[in-house]
C-alpha cells in the first residue's frame, strides 16, 4: 500500500496558506463514457480558474485524497478526486481495510476506462466550477495515470506525477508512459523519492531524455533519501521535501511552467 493507515496530506507551506482557511467538499456520483458510475469528491475554491483532477494510489478514492482536494481548494484551486473501482466495487464509501488488490488489478487491465473516468471528472470540474485550466495530478498508480493523461486527454494545462512508474512493468504491459512520449503534448512535472526501490533512477533518466528529445516541457525532481509515498504528514523527517513539492505543484499550476516554484 502506498500510504500507511492514518496517513494525511502534508500541510501547505504557511506562507502560501490563505487567510480565509480551508474549504469543504462533497461526494458526487459520475457516469463515464461506458455508462459505468463511480464516486468522486469535489472541493470548490472560492475563486480561481484552475482545477486539478486527483488520481489516487491503488486504494482508490480514500480519505487521504478527499482531504488533499480540500487542501487544493483552500489554496484557490478547484479539485476533484475520483475512484477507480465503481465498475467492480460500487459507489458506496469504503472502510480503510477495504481489500483493494483485486479491484486495482481489474482497473489496471483497462487503462482506457480509467482515462475515460479522468475525462468525466475533468468535465464535472469544469461544469461545477467554471475552471478553464485543468491539470491531472496522481500518486503511484495515479502518478502513471497522470503521466499518461498527457498523451490521452485533450485540453489539459499540464500533469503532475508523484512516484509514478514510467517503464513497462513486464512484457504484457501496454500502458507504460515511456512508450507514449511521442503523443505527450502538455507540460509535465514529475516528483520522485531517491530511495524509492520501485523506481530506479535509470527509469527517470530515460523518461527525462525521451521528453527532452520530443521537446515536451517538463521537470523531474528526485528527493535524495526520500521513500515511495514521502508526501505524507506522518513522515516528519520529510517535511522539507513535502514543502518543496507543494511549492512546485502550486507554482506549476499558477504559471503553467513545470519549473516554477512558489
Amino acid at each position: 500500500m502506498c500510504f500507511p493507515s492514518g496517513a494525511r496530506p502534508p500541510d501547505i507551506p504557511e506562507d502560501l496558506r490563505p487567510i480565509s482557511g480551508g474549504a469543504g467538499g462533497e461526494d458526487t456520483i459520475l457516469t463515464s463514457a461506458d455508462s459505468a458510475t463511480f464516486r468522486a469528491f469535489v472541493a470548490k475554491a472560492s475563486q480561481g480558474d484552475a482545477g486539478v483532477v486527483i488520481a489516487p494510489d491503488v486504494r482508490g478514492l480514500h480519505s487521504f485524497y478527499e482531504e488533499l482536494a480540500e487542501r487544493f481548494a483552500s489554496a484557490g484551486i478547484h479539485a476533484i478526486a475520483f475512484d477507480y473501482f465503481g465498475r467492480s466495487a460500487g459507489t458506496a464509501r469504503r472502510p480503510d481495510d477495504f481489500a483493494f488488490q483485486e479491484h486495482a488489478t481489474a482497473a489496471r487491465s483497462r487503462p482506457d476506462l480509467i482515462q475515460s473516468d479522468v475525462a468525466a471528472s475533468a468535465a464535472e470540474l469544469r461544469r461545477r466550477t467554471g475552471a478553464r485550466r485543468i491539470f491531472v495530478l496522481g500518486f503511484c498508480m495515479g502518478g502513471r495515470i497522470a503521466f499518461n493523461a498527457a498523451a490521452e486527454q485533450d485540453g489539459l494545462a499540464g500533469v503532475v506525477g508523484f512516484y509514478g512508474v514510467t517503464r513497462a512493468r513486464d512484457e504484457k504491459d501496454q500502458d507504460a508512459p515511456i512508450a507514449k512520449v511521442d503523443r505527450m503534448r502538455v507540460p509535465i512535472l514529475g516528483l520522485f523519492g531517491g530511495a524509492d526501490q520501485a523506481i530506479p533512477a535509470a527509469d527517470n533518466e530515460k523518461f527525462d531524455r525521451a521528453l527532452s528529445q520530443r521537446k515536451v516541457a517538463h521537470h523531474l525532481v528526485t528527493y535524495p533519501g526520500a521513500p515511495h509515498s514521502f508526501f505524507d504528514r506522518s513522515f516528519a523527517e520529510f517535511k522539507t521535501e513535502c514543502e518543496d513539492a507543494w511549492r512546485r505543484v502550486l507554482g506549476f499550476i499558477a504559471t503553467g511552467d513545470p519549473e516554477a516554484v512558489r
